[in-house]
């Protein structure tokens, strides 16, 4: 299959990309790295990015991050950044996308345990995963020829816990191969419209 992997050099997604590397062909995309650049916040680019590489059999998104902070004192400049990119970037990959994917290929996304389990201070963060999961329940049915399309929900992960284990006091660790295996079974099984919950 020739995979588009965006974000591929990120926490989750170097992981993902080790996955699929070996046995398929691999496209990395990102602002700032990988094979191809795309800036998930800018629909041209999403848009060139796509017709740069024409057609895929998948495209999985692991990129995005969103807001951290008191929700006393919260606005909307500091929600625009997520919006624009891991919300609006992921929903216009596959808008966009739609046309570039092959009949029967898959598109994954990425949300998080925010979308159910919020941290303190994370309001933000949990209205783009809960939005994202939304959207792809909705999506699952509008695709035609065959594509389908999942989210990945994962947990706090094992490779982020020095980065935002404090955010997360008491949240279990997830394996990173447990992780992994949800993106392969996106891409590789039957499965479409699925929040594929990876909490522990």
């Amino acid at each position: 299959m020739k995979i588009l992997l965006i974000g591929g050099h990120g926490t989750i997604g170097k992981r993902v990309a080790a996955a699929f590397a070996g046995t398929h062909e691999l496209i990395t995309a990102g602002r700032n790295s990988g094979d191809v650049r795309v800036d998930l916040a800018s629909e041209a680019s999403i848009e060139a990015m796509f017709q740069q590489l024409g057609s895929v059999d998948a495209c999985i998104c692991t990129a995005g991050t969103g807001y951290y902070g008191d929700f006393h004192t919260v606005r909307q400049a500091d929600l625009m950044p997520g919006i624009e990119g891991k919300l609006l970037g992921q929903v216009n990959l596959v808008l966009i996308g739609q046309r570039y994917l092959a009949a029967s290929g898959s598109f994954t996304l990425t949300s998080g345990i925010a979308a159910e389990h919020p941290a303190r201070n994370g309001a933000a963060v949990a209205m783009l995963n809960g939005a994202l999961n939304s959207f792809v329940l909705a999506a699952a049915q509008e695709l035609r020829h065959g594509q389908r399309i999942n989210v990945v929900s994962p947990g706090l992960v094992e490779d982020s816990r020095e980065r935002y284990g404090a955010l997360f006091p008491g949240y279990n660790l997830v394996p990173m191969p447990k992780l992994v295996n949800a993106y392969i079974l996106s891409v590789q099984g039957a499965v479409n419209g699925k929040i594929l919950k990876v909490y522990s």
